[in-house]
């Protein structure tokens, strides 16, 4: 016998599911067979980390309905809800959205799938492009100003060697040009420092110029 599953929730822990569970239950008069919730958790937790969606995640079946009050309630954003309602049409679970319908699990359900998944790609694309444009910004303000529009002092990661061992291995680079030998000498990871002979983040042309290595020199 097939069950129906509410789910509500709401970020703020100020906030509460009551004007979700009056719209979904018709203030009382539906009664559902299972109802779950999730009160103070963050809009950017995934929706199988969530506890309340996740519980219904783990448990609901196929033949179960899913009863949610708007479809971005499934998810922290279109990618994450697209794959949650993809994932819950394959297990041949429907889902009834409110002022949305009822997606089944059927070809008009994956049809709107589909149609999730489009949205998913171009939210994709706009993040992307987003942190390209970052990027962009934060290396002109830094050749600008010495730092980042965030403030920052560097661009990319933080070096993970000190500064005076990584002048030191730039210095043994341009003497015996062989990677290996001098991460063993020095002690540090072989990949670490090829990325930092090759980074061209601030801190690592620095530490070239006071070594006098240039890394066209040797590529070993």
């Amino acid at each position: 016998m097939s069950q129906h599953w509410a789910y509500y929730r709401v970020s703020s822990k100020d906030q509460s599911i009551e004007a979700q569970r009056d719209v979904l239950t018709d203030k009382g008069a539906i009664k559902f067979d299972v109802e779950r919730k999730d009160e103070g958790v963050s809009g950017l937790v995934p929706a199988a980390k969530r506890p309340g969606l996740g519980s219904i995640l783990e448990f609901i079946r196929k033949g179960d309905v899913l009863h949610v009050f708007a479809i971005d309630r499934l998810g922290r954003d279109a990618i994450d809800v697209q794959s949650t309602v993809r994932d819950l049409i394959d297990r041949g679970v429907r889902l009834n959205v409110h002022g949305l319908g009822e997606i089944a699990p059927d070809a008009f359900g994956r049809l709107v799938v589909g149609i999730l998944a489009q949205v998913a790609d171009m939210q994709r694309a706009k993040i992307e492009e987003n942190t390209a444009n970052g990027r962009e910004t934060a290396r002109r303000h830094f050749e600008a100003t010495g730092k980042t529009h965030k403030g920052k002092d560097s661009l990319g990661r933080k070096p993970s060697i000190a500064h005076e061992t990584l002048v030191q291995a730039f210095k043994l680079l341009a003497d015996s040009g062989n990677v290996a030998q001098t991460a063993k000498a020095l002690g540090i990871n072989r990949t670490t420092l090829i990325a930092a002979r090759d980074s061209g983040a601030p801190w690592a042309v620095q530490a070239r110029a006071e070594a006098g290595y240039a890394v066209t020199a040797c590529r070993g």
